[in-house]
């Protein structure tokens, strides 16, 4: 549905992730398949939008977290393969079949139940199975002294009716975290994968077909990790240092306006709490841009707002629904005038690293009621609004 878009809007370039794509298939080279990950609504870009690029430029795979992620771009035309990471109810399956959707088996209990509902189905889910080489999250462990068990029962997994085990994979811990021990650990959780793949590969004696654990971080700085196709994640969005060195582009750029001014005396608190006192005569914008937005509350008082005046610090306490900037020195800001939360001009960078998280976090807050307008080509191609009228 439509928006007036004038209270606090998001503006996704999928030029950018267009841009960004090219700059990692470049990287990666022609042989490696790329699989874009799109969990989260593609951590607030909007899944669909995303999905529907990636599909367009030559994208090979897509991730989600669940099945109803999945659903929601098959039933919106996508037609790529998709791999859901998360768990889905075993009373799932005949729709994971029926969708053509690829499933990730983590443990023995999981690929017990999905072969006996693909049976009941009649069909043969197509699975990717997931080894837990050191995340310590989801996965056949195989690790300190359980690689024998877990190949075991990798083998089995792959040997039960009803599932198609196309796919092996892991997931790397501090693969985006410099230093000679993360370094070491990555190399660790790599070298066990590979020693995991070859050992099952031996037994089945066949080989998968596609073989993945390349996350953003191994992407960008182990490249022997790349094995049959990589699946960074906010790499292809472009925030982090990782996409600074590679040059690449950010995609969201998040806007709102003055909607009141008000000037008031030395002395005066500001919001709840009064953790800021102003100290002058002061002239405060209130923009409509809180908490229920996905403005961090852990921010207030910390960061700014960038006005067409240049950076206005932010005051007092975050609200549900608005929060205050200082513009006493910014006679030109008014109401009306159009505020970056973050984006080209104030870094989500910056703002994630003041907040003491990752710009994902910034991204998928981004709630329901921010209105998403989307450029492609240049031009708005799209606005979407989530809020059901």
């Amino acid at each position: 549905m439509e928006s007036t878009l004038r209270r606090t809007w998001a503006e996704i370039n999928l030029d950018a992730i267009a841009y960004n794509y090219k700059k990692i298939r470049e990287k990666i080279g022609p042989n490696v398949k790329f699989l874009g990950v799109v969990k989260a609504d593609a951590y607030g870009h909007g899944s669909i939008q995303v999905g529907q690029l990636l599909e367009d430029i030559g994208a090979d795979y897509l991730a989600v977290s669940s099945a109803d992620e999945a659903l929601e771009l098959r039933v919106n035309g996508i037609k790529m393969p998709i791999l859901i990471l998360g768990h889905t109810p075993k009373e799932q399956v005949g729709r994971l079949i029926e969708y053509n959707i690829t499933q990730a088996i983590t443990c023995k209990a999981k690929a017990d139940e999905y072969s006996a509902e693909a049976l009941k189905c009649g069909g043969k889910l197509k699975v990717h199975i997931k080894v837990d080489t050191g995340m310590s999250r989801l996965g056949y462990l195989c690790d300190n002294g359980y690689f024998d068990t877990g190949v075991e029962g990798i083998v089995e997994a792959c040997n039960m009716p009803g599932l198609e085990a196309e796919g092996i994979f892991t997931h790397f811990a501090v693969s985006d975290e410099h230093g000679p021990e993360n370094d070491k650990y990555t190399k660790h959780q790599f070298e066990l994968f590979i020693n995991v793949i070859n050992s099952v590969e031996e037994k089945l004696g066949r080989k998968f077909s596609i073989r993945h654990c390349a996350n953003t971080g191994a992407t960008v700085r182990f490249p022997e990790t790349y094995l049959d196709m990589v699946r960074p994640g906010l790499l292809l969005y472009g925030y982090g240092e990782f996409a600074k060195e590679m040059g690449l582009k950010p995609a969201m750029t998040m806007k709102t306006t003055v909607s009141t001014i008000k000037i008031y005396p030395a002395g005066n608190a500001i919001s709840y709490g009064g953790i800021f006192v102003t100290d002058k005569t002061t002239r405060i914008g209130v923009v409509p841009y809180g908490y229920a937005d996905g403005f961090l509350r852990c921010l207030s008082n910390k960061c700014s707002l960038y006005t067409k005046e240049g950076p206005a610090k932010q005051v007092g306490k975050i609200c549900m629904d608005m929060c205050m900037i200082d513009i006493t020195d910014m006679p030109s800001v008014d109401v009306g005038s159009e505020v970056e939360i973050f984006g080209e001009k104030n870094s989500i960078d910056e703002l994630s690293e003041i907040a003491g998280t990752i710009p994902y976090e910034l991204t998928c807050a981004v709630s329901k009621r921010v209105p998403r307008v989307y450029y492609r080509d240049g031009k708005v191609v799209e606005k979407e609004l989530m809020l059901r009228m």
